[in-house]
């Protein structure tokens, strides 16, 4: 990416938490919709918007599988298992 690409020196999309990416592409998709960018920075932040959606995909589905099943016994003690989502 040339410096002067609305993405470059982004910082790495693979070390993001699902927050830091989440409001990096809502920031992706109103520069977008703003439609103020150039074609060229509009692909490329188009391209960042789609490497974000997918981080952010892969984030949640791994929550999702992660998620735990509380329950309560007849004793009334609360307990909790990890539960896989298909």
């Amino acid at each position: 990416m040339a410096d002067t690409e609305p993405t470059a020196g982004a910082t790495p999309v693979a070390g993001m938490s699902f927050e830091q990416a989440l409001r990096e592409l809502e920031s992706v998709v109103a520069r977008l919709e703003s439609g103020e960018a150039t074609l060229e920075d509009s692909i490329s932040l188009y391209a960042r918007g789609a490497e974000l959606r997918a981080h952010c995909e892969a984030k949640l589905k791994a929550a999702e599988a992660r998620v735990a099943e509380i329950t309560q016994g007849s004793d009334g003690a609360v307990s909790a298992r990890t539960v896989e989502i298909p």
